[in-house]
């Protein structure tokens, strides 16, 4: 099989930044430390580069490179998503109690972003599987899908020209061909059930 060059992308970019973001954690750790500042300016510095960790290393999962044999712990998938959770719109419930294959997880990963576009005022995420199927189930006070964006995630070729904060919706179909996962989607004012 031919090189994803975009996950070789996503992967190259993430692994290059997580280092830098990880030593400025540390950085400010060690400030707060040595002078035992615990300033407003001090905690949200802190809590931005967290939240970039976080977000990092979700991309890392969501557009990298995954191979057929590789797996991702539980409790780095509960401690990325819990990451994401402080101070954003959603709420993450994962349940799957083992280890999961790293392409399923990507493409959990880049439907939670998908659920993440719907759900402007926020809302909670349930991540779990039934039988072989994975299950989310994401609800909010609103959702808002756009009907063309979410139909080009279940035709084969579809016309939608997707931007660049819509990347996911263009990746997930292919992501999900490559898992031998097909996707199937329902949703109402409050909640959407996805699928694969």
């Amino acid at each position: 099989m031919p090189n994803d060059l975009a996950a070789l992308v996503g992967s190259r970019i993430c692994h290059d930044l997580i280092s830098p973001i990880g030593a400025i954690g540390n950085g400010v750790e060690l400030l707060a430390l040595t002078n035992g500042d615990s300033s407003a300016e001090m905690a949200l510095i802190s809590e931005s580069v967290n939240n970039a960790n976080a977000r990092i290393r979700f991309f890392r999962l969501a557009f990298g490179a995954a191979d057929a044999d590789q797996s991702v712990s539980r409790a780095e998938i509960q401690s990325i998503l819990a990451a994401m959770a402080t101070g954003g719109r959603l709420n993450y419930n994962w349940t799957i109690p083992t280890d999961a294959p790293r392409p399923l997880v990507r493409c959990a990963f880049l439907l939670l972003q998908c659920m993440e576009t719907a759900l402007p005022l926020g809302g909670d995420v349930d991540i779990s599987t039934d039988g072989d199927d994975w299950l989310l189930r994401a609800e909010g006070s609103r959702v808002n899908i756009e009907h063309p964006l979410w139909d080009s995630l279940q035709t084969t070729a579809p016309d939608y020209a997707h931007s660049a904060a819509q990347v996911q919706f263009a990746m997930l179909p292919d992501v999900l061909g490559m898992a031998g996962r097909s996707l199937q989607i329902d949703h109402d004012a409050t909640q959407i059930t996805a699928r694969f």
